[in-house]
């Protein structure tokens, strides 16, 4: 009898309530992992078909060249995928902008400027500041512009140099009272008199 009174029997309601939060917890730890990989992948989590998706990594403006660190690379589903988007960093490697992207945003191929055609061994390039900031934002690399220096006292405006290839538009700082500089290819002859003389007097550029 003395052995009987010992022997208490297991409480099973306390067992039922710690099997439930054993669930709960399991349960719990199943839906923040659901949650991460839906953040993470969100067309593969969720069964749907991805592709490699080259994606800016931060703000750029337009004619900004692409670096390493201006790029990565994000799984979308084909739904979420632009037309001629990216799969590759090589394709940019090197590249500049041909308008401003956001973080995030799918590349596509029309956001790359055209590559100027490689210059004759004569040729030059020149780092011009427009005096308009308003011009700089019509160009992209690749564009053709005559470059014109703008008049002063007894010296009338004059056009510098016809038919140059813009290489790539410096990012316009807020506080300046020019716009960005410009890099322009050029023959070697005229470059070094448009380099002398726009350090003298302010130059702007006519589309063509």
């Amino acid at each position: 009898m003395d052995v009987l009174a010992r022997f208490h029997p297991p409480d099973l309601s306390r067992l039922r309530g710690r099997r439930t939060r054993l669930i709960r917890r399991w349960l719990a730890a199943c839906l923040v992992l659901a949650a991460a990989l839906l953040f993470v992948h969100p067309g593969s989590a969720r069964g749907a078909p991805t592709d490699p998706t080259v994606v800016a990594a931060h703000d750029l403006p337009a004619g900004a060249s692409w670096r390493a660190a201006d790029v990565r690379l994000a799984d979308l589903p084909g739904d979420a995928r632009p037309s001629g988007a990216l799969s590759s960093l090589d394709l940019v490697d090197g590249r500049s902008l041909a308008g401003a992207v956001r973080a995030g945003e799918p590349l596509t191929d029309v956001r790359l400027a055209a590559i100027p055609a490689p210059g004759d061994p004569g040729t030059a390039t020149v780092p011009v500041r427009l005096a308009d900031a308003a011009v700089a934002e019509l160009l992209t690399p690749g564009s053709r512009v005559d470059v014109v220096a703008a008049p002063e006292a007894g010296v009338p405006a004059s056009v510098l140099a016809g038919g140059a290839t813009v290489v790539a538009i410096g990012h316009q700082e807020p506080s300046a009272a020019k716009g960005p500089l410009v890099l322009l290819r050029l023959p070697e002859a005229i470059a070094t008199r448009v380099a002398a003389i726009s350090l003298e007097r302010p130059v702007t550029v006519t589309l063509r």
